[in-house]
């Protein structure tokens, strides 16, 4: 049995937390920078020069790279043989986003209630999906998730028949719908499959892929490539004023589920996907 200490896993949550508000990751800044490469509109490439130079400056005077610091939405994958040492996992994880939020000057999102409305001050709590996994590994991803993309996300029931055109016409949907709102070039996450949640949860996590990376299953990158495409040529465009660089990347996947259903999810996040990941 493989010991992890609680305040291991507060640090780090609270490193990651003003790392993933400050700094683009690799992946999408490459996305980025290809895009304004790309992009045939001359307000629309003005637009993605405008975001890079904003993001180096984020990145040069640490400040945050969007207002909105987001909900902290934490992935964990923690072996079955490793045992948290010190307290509750979930208690190191919420003060690892309480400490990085307040100490990093993060602006806090989080109200207590729902309908009440009060902020709670610090960020907390953060939304935790867990996976048990074998082995003694622990792995942590931290996706802090602001709202004017979260908002434009939409889950569809459809039924079997609608097979893959249903879906890829769902998706299609979801981005128009989106429109400006979700501060394109955006990241699509699509979750195909299991049940109302399962899908929602899968098109959460797809957003963590890293930017031009495909799927594994051959009909999925097939159905990755051509909704990027499809995408692209909706004309929204970059910030929404108009060009090709609507998305920089369609991330799917997918899950067995019942014979009387087909679930699908689009969770849409913004030009910079913030993400974070520490291994412990």
């Amino acid at each position: 049995m493989r010991e992890i200490s609680s305040e291991s896993i507060t640090e780090a949550l609270a490193e990651m937390s003003i790392e993933a508000n400050h700094y683009l990751s690799p992946d999408m800044e490459k996305a980025l920078s290809e895009a304004e490469a790309a992009e045939i509109s001359p307000l629309g490439k003005q637009v993605l020069a405008q975001l890079e130079e904003n993001l180096k400056i984020a990145a040069a005077d640490t400040i945050p790279i969007c207002q909105d610091t987001g909900m902290a939405v934490v992935f964990v994958e923690m072996g079955q043989e490793v045992h948290i040492t010190g307290g509750s996992l979930e208690d190191a994880i919420n003060e690892g986003v309480r400490k990085g939020y307040t100490e990093g000057f993060l602006r806090k999102s989080v109200v207590g209630d729902p309908l009440e409305r009060v902020n709670t001050g610090d960020n907390t709590p953060a939304v935790i999906h867990y996976d048990i996994v074998p082995g003694d590994g622990f792995k942590l991803t931290l996706a802090p998730k602001g709202f004017g993309s979260e908002n434009m996300s939409r889950i569809f029931m459809l039924k079997p028949a609608e097979g893959i055109e249903g879906v890829k016409n769902a998706v299609i949907t979801a981005v128009n719908d989106a429109g400006p709102n979700a501060c394109p070039p955006m990241v699509v996450g699509v979750g195909i499959g299991g049940t109302f949640e399962k899908a929602a949860i899968m098109a959460k996590k797809a957003l963590l892929r890293p930017a031009g990376e495909h799927s594994d299953i051959p009909y999925v990158k097939e159905m990755e490539e051509e909704l990027l495409e499809r995408i692209n040529k909706t004309g929204i465009g970059p910030g929404g004023l108009g060009g090709r660089m609507t998305a920089l990347a369609v991330n799917v996947l997918t899950y067995p589920t019942h014979i009387a259903g087909l679930p699908v999810a689009v969770n849409i996040c913004c030009h910079v996907n913030r993400h974070s990941v520490r291994t412990l």
